[in-house]
Formats: C-alpha cells, structure tokens, sequence
C-alpha cells in the first residue's frame, strides 16, 4: 500500500467519523427534545396531583 493509498485512507476515515459524529449530534439534539417534553408533562402532572391533594384535605378537613 503507497503513501497516497494511506492518505486517502484516513481522509476517507476522517469523512465517516464526521458523518457519525454529526448523526449522533442530531440524535442527542432529538432525545433533548424528548426529555424536555417529558418533563415539562411530568411538572404538570405533579401540579395537578398536589392540588387534587390539597382539595382532598380540604373536603376531609369539613
């Protein structure tokens, strides 16, 4: 194998290594997403849960 064969080599690596590497960005960008949705769900929920508590003590409370 010449010089020039191993050159292209690793420039052909380096150009793979990139593409995954800018896949596996866009991926993390998307499950970012997911998570940020996840959570804002899950605050609502919890919000909505400590009011039916508070009403719940309330009533029980009269």
């Amino acid at each position: 194998m010449g010089v020039t064969d191993k050159i292209w080599g690793a420039l052909t690596s380096m150009i793979k290594l990139e593409d995954k590497v800018k896949s596996q960005s866009e991926a993390m960008k998307s499950q970012q997403v997911k998570i940020e949705n996840l959570t804002e769900r899950v605050i609502r929920l919890e919000t909505q849960l400590e009011m039916l508590m508070r009403d719940a003590e309330i009533k029980h409370s009269l």
